[in-house]
Order: structure tokens, then C-alpha cells, then sequence
């Protein structure tokens, strides 16, 4: 049995009260299945500026209504302190999702990143140490790594940021080190790279790659690549994400906290690799994608050409392994994308 394994046995025998901040997006809303899954007692925050309400309700249909009964939502913002210390309250551990992501939405409209993922963060961190939370798990991002060419991608050695939206995710983590230094809080941030599966909206201009390719390839509308298709990427199945964090929520191990950890599985995946891999699987249901070919556009400001994980550290101290690779990811993936999009 793995740590992982462990935990989950641990966990059902020994249920606790979780925070899930911005519960109604994509990967908190997966993360909210899985604790009530467990029989967790789960709160829950979202203002649903990028989260959606079906989400929350396909978790309920996913569930028991005893399970259901476990969670307690609060619609909300963590832009107001007086929010965040509501919902931290009662919570042994956070983990903390809410954030405006994507590089070109922070491009655009630097303040509105910076208003919810660094001066939230900060609220959120305040209400956690003086509600005496026992662990604050964020997301952090691989954006954080900037500049640095090095792969795979090591935790210690950055680079300069390249997007308002890096910069905001590196302050969280200046923060975090900042509070478990000066409160004695307990921290740990994951470095999420490219992350995917059921509920990511394929919606809008930011919407991420794989659901935004789906869609098109389904609805038979042209797949738009930046740069020459060369550029690659860790992509990292949601059920990767959960481990990582009940790992890093529930560790024992007082070196494995106040970290910074890889989330992926450290693989890389060119985006014209990426395009095969959907096109191959999806011809098998959709015979009008027959000599269909994406087409080339301009490489997008504020993107790395290439990202990779180095995910040793947190094998080594959290007792991580990947569930999933890329290629079991989409095969899991794919029955939702083709009955959601």
C-alpha cells in the first residue's frame, strides 16, 4: 500500500473539516468530490467569476445525499477579509484554489490578477493563522519558473517571470514563506503544470488547450496552434492534482512542510503531439475529422516554449506517485468532453 492509499483509508475512518476555496471551478470542484467521496465534511467559497454552478451540481449527482449533506457553501469573495475569516472558522485544513488564472487574461487586466491572487491570498492567509488552521495547501503555478531555460523544471531555480499572472503566483509563494516563518503557520504550495480533465471550460478566450481542442475538433471548427507546434508542455490528469493535495494536506514528515512541490508527472508533450492524440481518438467517433489539420498562428506573449517536471521532491517527501500519464488522463477524460461539450 502507498502513501497515497494510506491516506485515503486514513481519512475515511478519521474524517475531517476541509476548506476548499473557489469549489465551483474546475479543479476545486473535483477536489470537493473527491473529500465528500471520503466522507468529509467540506466548506465551500466561490463568487463564481470563473466557476460555474453546474459544476457544484454535478458533484451533488455524483454523491450521496448523506455525503452531500457534508458540504456547506458559501458564495463569497476572497477580496473581503471578512469572508475569508467566515469560512476559515471551523477548517483543520484549506486548500486553497480560488484565483484568476490564465497568462492573457493577467496581460490584459493585470490589476483584477493582482486583486484576487495576491491581495486574496494575503486575506486568506490572515484568516487562516488567526482561525489556527492546521495546513494551508495553495496552487501555485510552473509559471513561476519564468525565464529559466532548465528541464526538467527543479524547484529551487527559477527564472524571471514573463507575465503579470507568474508574478502574482510567486508573490504567493514569498508569502507563504513569509507566514510560516514569522506565525509558525504550516504551508505548502504545488506547482500545477497544465492541468486537465472533466469540468475545465472550453469556454471564452482563456480557455485551456485541451478542452478548447476537443470542442473544435467535435464541433468541426478549426484548431488554431501558437508558434510552429513544437512547443510542449507537462500535462497533469486532475486525479494527480487530488493526490498531491491530501498528500500535502495530511504529512507528517516536518521537512515535507512549508515546501514548494512540482504537480505533473514529468513528461513532455509537444503541442503537435498533443494534437495526434486528440485527433486519433476522436476519429474513431467522428469520421468528418478524416485529413482535418490544425492551422499555425503567431507564439502567444508571456508563454514558455518548452515546461517539464521534476517531480522527485515531492516522491520523496510526500510520497507522491502519478496515477495517471497524458495518455490515460484523455482516455479518462474524453467521455465527459464528449458528453459536456
Amino acid at each position: 500500500m502507498n502513501r497515497y492509499e494510506t491516506v485515503l483509508n486514513q481519512l475515511q475512518s478519521d474524517p475531517k473539516t476541509w476548506l476548499v476555496t473557489g469549489c465551483a471551478g474546475f479543479i476545486g470542484s473535483n477536489l470537493l468530490e473527491k473529500l465528500l467521496r471520503l466522507d468529509q465534511r467540506v466548506i465551500g467559497l466561490d463568487n463564481f467569476s470563473t466557476g460555474k454552478r453546474g459544476n457544484l451540481d454535478e458533484v451533488r449527482n455524483s454523491v450521496t445525499e448523506k455525503q452531500w449533506r457534508q458540504f456547506s457553501f458559501i458564495e463569497g469573495d476572497i477580496r473581503e477579509l471578512s469572508t475569508c475569516r467566515e469560512v476559515c472558522q471551523n477548517a483543520d485544513y484549506i486548500l486553497h484554489e480560488a484565483a484568476l488564472g490564465s497568462v492573457p487574461r493577467s496581460i490584459a487586466d493585470p490589476i483584477a490578477s493582482n486583486e484576487s491572487n495576491v491581495s486574496g491570498f494575503l486575506n486568506m492567509l490572515v484568516a487562516a493563522r488567526d482561525a489556527g488552521v492546521k495546513r494551508f495547501v495553495y496552487a501555485a503555478s510552473s509559471s513561476t519558473y519564468g525565464d529559466h531555460p532548465g528541464l526538467p523544471k527543479v524547484e529551487d531555480t527559477i527564472g524571471k517571470p514573463l507575465s503579470p499572472y507568474a508574478v502574482t503566483k510567486y508573490v504567493n509563494e514569498l508569502y507563504a514563506d513569509v507566514f510560516a516563518r514569522t506565525y509558525g503557520m504550516e504551508l505548502i504550495g504545488l506547482r500545477y503544470f497544465n492541468v486537465f480533465g472533466p469540468r475545465q471550460d472550453p469556454e471564452g478566450a482563456y480557455a485551456a488547450v485541451i478542452p478548447c481542442w476537443i470542442r473544435a475538433l467535435i464541433k468541426g471548427e478549426t484548431v488554431y496552434i501558437n508558434g510552429n507546434g513544437e512547443t510542449s508542455r507537462d500535462f497533469c490528469y486532475v486525479q494527480n492534482v487530488i493526490q498531491m493535495n491530501l498528500l500535502a494536506a495530511t504529512t507528517a514528515e516536518a521537512a515535507a512542510v512549508n515546501q514548494v512541490y512540482n504537480t505533473a508527472v514529468n513528461a513532455r508533450t509537444s503541442l503537435n503531439e498533443l494534437f495526434g492524440m486528440l485527433h486519433s481518438r476522436l476519429l474513431l467517433h467522428y469520421p468528418h475529422l478524416k485529413g482535418n489539420a490544425p492551422v499555425y498562428r503567431d507564439f502567444r506573449k508571456g508563454d514558455v516554449l518548452h515546461s517539464q517536471a521534476d517531480i522527485s521532491k515531492a516522491a520523496r517527501l510526500l510520497g507522491y506517485e502519478p496515477s495517471h500519464t497524458i495518455d490515460a488522463g484523455l482516455d479518462a477524460a474524453l467521455p465527459w468532453y464528449e458528453a459536456n461539450l
